[in-house]
């Protein structure tokens, strides 16, 4: 279209507004009636096409000579805006575009007054409550065209959806949830909107969506427009809520389900996030309750793992003291255990449970011995050995077989060492330390016996050392 052709409208508006006048005229009080209603039937048709030159033309002339139509519809407000909505979003001059969305907000604005002055009848609407329910919904469309369509500033979106809201209450279109949620919450992050205008905002939208959630038809989009709106309000709602409104919000869903986990989970993450006083009885209820859950599941769960891996519930029936049921689970890691590493680590803990909680001696050595034979180059296994002998030694008969005993501990530990790194430094303290247990050269001198000759070691550890002396 040429810009003379979007001027004549605008001038046209611009004379009516500064007159304070709203025609609100019918096509059955126009003489140009018959030429309206096929200018009328003209550009509906247009719009179906999409032709949006006719339809913009036609439109005209309809607009011109009855505003308000037959009095049962608004169409010569709502298609023309439907028309310079299309034109708006292919239009590239700047000017021109502010220029439609003052025509369109005239539109709107007369549309509003044609309503209030009864020239245009809702079906089946008889008192003004409906008159303003209808408004509020044109509203509504504005703002929903505005938020999609003309891309308006947010504060002049805001203050529409506000007064649809106000309009409509509880009989608010579902259109209505994404464009209110998003941009209150975005001015609410700007700093533009404080809290109390978020909470009006929030509150009227679930108003809204309690009402026509069980709406046969249109129910299941109420549901997605509120869930949209929840999730969008989510990361601020510490902010803009206080323990009251959670307190209000979360009662009647805990009294639906009372048993749902995942719910108990929520209410009690809110209400601690937002300091809601731990002595209120709904709080403490559902705290309870979850902490009994939760303290069942994890017993379950730790259940469940520990029977797919035997070696943790060893582990931790160690820590409980338990120490014989400790070696029944580390029994069953061994057996069903295949990776060589983890079975010699399992040994060597079982080992060293027979040895230092139970007194086994001869058991725990042979089992450390056999997470020696998996990792051939593990000094743990000798370390843990030596210890046995080296603790045991007072036991081990008169003072020349307690000297021995020490040597044999001393000769484990240096074979630890011999084979392993990392326990080295340990054993050269424990040899060290015990250095000063090995037998006098005197007392072998009495028994004829020489560096380097072989003794038996007697009690249960029954090995033979090589003597050495201090």
């Amino acid at each position: 279209m040429k810009g003379a052709t979007h001027m004549s409208l605008f001038l046209i508006f611009s004379i009516s507004n500064l007159l304070g006048q709203v025609d609100c005229t019918k096509f059955s009080e126009s003489p140009r009636g018959e030429e309206g209603l096929d200018a009328y039937s003209v550009y509906m048709q247009a719009i179906k096409m999409e032709d949006w030159k006719l339809a913009y033309d036609q439109w005209k002339i309809a607009y011109e000579i009855a505003p308000a139509a037959d009095g049962k519809r608004d169409h010569n407000f709502t298609k023309g805006v439907e028309i310079l909505t299309a034109m708006y979003e292919k239009e590239e001059d700047a000017a021109r575009k502010k220029e439609m969305v003052k025509t369109i907000d005239r539109l709107y604005s007369e549309c509003y007054e044609c309503y209030r002055q009864g020239a245009i009848n809702p079906p089946d609407c008889e008192s003004g409550d409906c008159v303003e329910e209808q408004i509020g919904h044109l509203k509504n469309e504005y703002a929903y065209m505005m938020y999609y369509h003309l891309r308006q500033p947010y504060r002049k979106n805001l203050k529409l959806i506000r007064e649809s809201l106000s309009l409509t209450g509880k009989h608010a279109l579902y259109t209505i949830f994404v464009p209110a949620a998003n941009i209150v919450i975005h001015q609410y992050d700007k700093g533009a909107v404080d809290d109390e205008v978020a909470r009006e905002v929030y509150l009227d939208l679930q108003d809204v969506y309690e009402y026509n959630r069980t709406d046969e038809k249109y129910g299941q989009y109420y549901q997605q427009g509120w869930d949209y709106a929840q999730n969008v309000y989510a990361p601020f709602e510490n902010e803009i809520f206080d323990c009251e409104f959670f307190l209000n919000k979360f009662k009647p869903q805990y009294e639906a389900t009372p048993d749902d986990p995942e719910l108990l989970k929520k209410i009690i993450a809110k209400l601690k996030a937002v300091d809601c006083p731990g002595t209120d009885p709904f709080f403490m209820e559902v705290d309870e309750k979850w902490k009994k859950y939760a303290e069942e599941e994890n017993a379950r769960l730790r259940a469940e793992f520990e029977a797919k891996n035997p070696g943790v519930a060893a582990k931790r029936l160690y820590d409980e003291g338990k120490y014989k049921e400790a070696i029944e689970k580390y029994e069953l890691a061994i057996s069903t255990e295949e990776d060589v590493e983890k079975k010699a680590g399992y040994l060597f803990s079982k080992a060293s449970i027979l040895f230092r909680k139970l007194n086994r001696y001869s058991e725990a050595r042979s089992t450390a011995y056999e997470a020696a034979e998996l990792r051939p180059e593990w000094g743990r296994p000798y370390m843990l050995i030596g210890d046995m002998y080296g603790s045991t030694a007072s036991s081990c008969g008169d003072d020349w077989n307690q000297r021995m005993a020490i040597l044999a501990a001393i000769d484990k530990y240096k074979y630890a060492r011999a084979i392993d790194e990392e326990v080295a430094d340990e054993a050269t303290k424990k040899i060290s330390r015990y250095y000063g247990s090995k037998p006098e050269k005197s007392e072998g001198h009495m028994r004829g016996v020489k560096p380097g000759d072989r003794q038996t070691v007697g009690c249960w550890i029954g090995e033979t050392v090589s003597v050495s002396f201090k």
